[in-house]
């Protein structure tokens, strides 16, 4: 009997290709989050919320830029509760 002995396994991992050196990475590319967004009943609010869907359209690095934008218009959206109504017609002015 003649026993062949396999060739041993070399069990060193392939390198990975070189990242950057200079720090930056490539943003990801564009994913939907498939996130459900259901309407509040408050159109300002929900013109406001209606545009985060347009992340599932952007890469990472572009996703900064429409939250800060909702993020503002919704405190803007809450800081326009406080103002006091003007006063409607059948209102008792007396």
């Amino acid at each position: 009997m003649n026993d062949v002995m396999p060739e041993p396994v070399d069990a060193t991992p392939e390198p990975e290709t070189e990242a950057p050196r200079d720090g930056a990475h490539e943003p990801a590319a564009a994913a939907p989050l498939e996130v459900v967004r259901e309407l509040t009943g408050h159109p300002g609010v929900d013109v406001h919320l209606a545009r985060l869907a347009e992340v599932d359209d952007l890469p990472a690095d572009g996703h900064l830029e429409v939250y800060e934008d909702v993020h503002r218009g919704l405190r803007a959206e809450l800081t326009s509760l406080d103002a006091q109504p003007a006063p409607r017609p059948h209102d008792n002015r007396s």
